[in-house]
């Protein structure tokens, strides 16, 4: 899987339910990627999307606690043994885990790459990314020019992990999640 997440100075993704900015190019870039693709998020993110509507083009996946909470056009998990379910026939690179801050850190685990528009500004915030650049199981391996937007300075990013936490294929990870479960019980 691949994170993507416009970041501040701080890491920080978001406040009160709402993305920090809105940079034309990172938008652009975001649709590129994940357009026709799988995207992941959690049911705060939805809620932000224009009319709470799925993002168009995409297969929209929810991963939310309340077993209720359905939406059309969207598929809805409340576990990531569920999640890893519906989505173990999906090539790994075709899946984008996209906010918020919770589910970011549940799948980061999950993730071999993150796509990250860092920009140089500090937003007040209360929702972030983990902190890749200090995260020693993470390494950026790509950094774009430097990019203006108005008075904003910004670069794409793109951090690769030096290893997988959890090795083998999906099947494996099947196998290891339900372990977990199990002796969780």
């Amino acid at each position: 899987m691949r994170a993507i997440a416009a970041v501040d100075k701080n890491w920080a993704i978001g406040n009160r339910g709402q993305l920090l900015v809105s940079i034309p190019a990172d938008q652009r870039f975001f649709r590129g990627e994940t357009l026709g693709k799988t995207v992941i998020l959690g049911r705060k993110t939805m809620d932000t999307f224009p009319g709470g509507r799925p993002l168009k083009s995409r297969r929209n996946i929810i991963l939310t606690r309340d077993p209720n909470y359905s939406i059309v056009d969207a598929e809805t998990v409340q576990s990531i043994y569920e999640l890893m379910e519906l989505i173990k026939d999906v090539k790994s690179e075709e899946v984008y885990v996209i906010g918020g801050q919770s589910v970011y850190e549940q799948l980061l685990p999950y993730c071999d790459e993150a796509y990250i528009t860092k920009i140089n500004y500090e937003y007040q915030a209360d929702a972030y990314f983990p902190n890749l650049d200090e995260d020693e199981e993470w390494k950026c391996v790509s950094v774009s020019e430097e990019e203006t937007y108005w008075d904003l300075e910004y670069r794409f990013c793109v951090y690769k992990r030096k290893k997988k936490l959890l090795t083998g294929d999906r099947e494996e990870c099947l196998d290891e999640l339900k372990n977990v479960i199990n002796n969780k019980s």
